[in-house]
Order: C-alpha cells, then structure tokens, then sequence
C-alpha cells in the first residue's frame, strides 16, 4: 500500500493498472478513517483489481463559521486502516495541490442539493460536487463508494455523475453503527462522555418514526412529530431539522410513498450529528 501527494504520482500509477486492464476503485474520504469508511473499502476491494482512498479534507465545503481547522486529522492511524482493509493506494493531497493559486471553477446541482443540509449549509454540496469530479476525474475509477449515512450526498453525486455522463457506477453501502446505535461519524470525537450518552437519542427517535411507518402511519407531519417530540426529551439535544424526502430528488413529501428517506440533523452540545433510514413502501 502507497501514499502519494501528488496529482501527477496517481495518474501515473492508475495509468498503469488500466494497461494492465485492471478495474479501480475510488473511496473518496475526509480521513480520519472509522469502521464505516472500512466498509466501503472492503466493498469496493472486493468488486475491483485495485482500491484507491482519497484522504483530504476539502476545505471549499466548509462555511466560514464551520469545523475546517479543527475537523480531525490522523494520517498514520489512516494509513493502518486501509492497509489492513485491503486497499492499494491513499491519495492524500495538500490544498494547494488540489486547487492551486487561481481556482474558480465550481460545480454544482439543484433541487437534490436544496433541502436538508443543503438549506442549512448552502456552499457545502457545491464543495463536494467540485473535488469529486476533480477526484473521478484524476483517478477514473470503474466504481466510487459512498456511506448511506450521508444520504443526501449520495443523492447529489448520483444525480451529478448522471447529468454530466461520467461513466462511474456510483455504489451506496449501509450505514455502520456502534453497538449501542450511534451512527459512526468522525464527529463523534468532538463529543464528551455525557454528549456521546445524549447522541444515543437520534437513533432511537428515527426508530420510533420506522415503527410509526411499519404499523400503517403515512402521513410524515405525523411520523416527523413522533421523531422531534422524542428528541426534545434530550436536554442536550436542539433539532436542527427533522424531515421525509423522496430519495432520489430529496424533495418534501406529505405523505409516505414509493422509497423516502427520514433525515434528522441534531445539535448535541456544540457538535451537529446526523442519520437516517431509508422505507420503501411496498402498498
């Protein structure tokens, strides 16, 4: 397993895998790597000749009041996951490398990108859409690979990768949680002992709203009030938003049919969480 910084050191290797006629695969990562990244490495070593991880955190989708220089940084503990993981390659660029000194090429998506986090954080999809086609275009994998626990960024990159014909199977893969139900994060870090104990409640609210949904209830004010009134029982919880979407198009529905998403964003203490599931209604 190797760690280059460069564009042209990837490009180079890649090159010579595809003469050889090998598949690649593309991880896209902020580091800081947990068992959840792993899953998508492991997926995407056992669909493919050779796995790259990128790992860099992209400042250009933080806003100016978000954790760009505190977000977690270890490289030599991320260095150890891939390799055991199976992977081949980490790309991990500087800033500068990625954008140099005149940078002023954007790329960006509508209506997916508008609601949820997108209305709360509104440079952030534009942020993603940009070092992702810089990164599919610098590696050209087969098949990139992204955690369902960000939802809306699949979404948005299926629809983007969709628009501007790339030719990448983008793969979702399930959200892993610890054993007690938090949704792994990198962001779980930020939390004390007291804060990790009150994040419990995200997991346990969208359950009640999955079991609103399963016993019959289809209307999403109501299974949406089931799942904020639950958080609100959490003194160290404040809702940042609780909604049902269409998966596909991310927009607002009344009521639940074909496949939606629940989405919740939750404020514990200073760090904002998010996690969801994902119903497709078979009646």
């Amino acid at each position: 397993m190797r760690l280059v910084k460069t564009i042209k050191e990837v490009r180079e290797i890649v090159n010579g895998w595809k003469k050889e006629g090998l598949s690649v695969g593309l991880v896209p990562t902020m580091g800081y790597l947990h068992e959840g990244h792993e899953s998508l490495i492991v997926k995407s070593v056992s669909q493919n000749d050779k796995t790259v991880v990128s790992v860099f955190v992209n400042p250009i989708q933080f806003g100016p009041n978000e954790d760009l220089a505190s977000y977690p940084r270890d490289i030599e503990h991320d260095k150890e996951l891939v390799k055991n993981a199976g992977a081949d390659l980490i790309f991990n660029p500087e800033p500068e490398e990625m954008y140099g000194k005149h940078f002023t090429t954007l790329v960006n998506t509508t209506e997916v990108s508008e609601n949820l986090c997108g209305a709360k954080r509104p440079v952030h999809f534009g942020g993603v859409c940009t070092v992702l086609t810089k990164l599919f275009n610098i590696v050209n994998p087969e098949r990139a690979y992204f955690g369902q626990k960000d939802a809306q960024q699949l979404a948005v990159v299926k629809r983007f990768v969709k628009d501007l014909n790339f030719d990448i199977e983008i793969v979702g893969c399930p959200i892993i949680r610890e054993a007690d139900g938090l949704a792994k994060s990198s962001r779980n870090t930020y939390l004390n002992k007291e804060e990790r104990k009150a994040a419990l409640i995200l997991s346990k609210s969208l359950k009640l709203g999955k079991e609103a949904i399963l016993k019959g209830e289809r209307n999403s004010s109501k299974v949406i009030e089931i799942i904020t009134n639950n958080l609100n029982t959490e003194k160290l919880a404040k809702v940042d938003y609780v909604s049902i979407v269409d998966n596909e198009n991310i927009q607002y529905v009344d009521k639940i049919e074909g496949e939606i998403l629940c989405a919740i964003a939750v404020y514990i203490g200073k760090t904002r969480l998010i996690d969801n599931f994902i119903y497709k209604c078979e009646d």
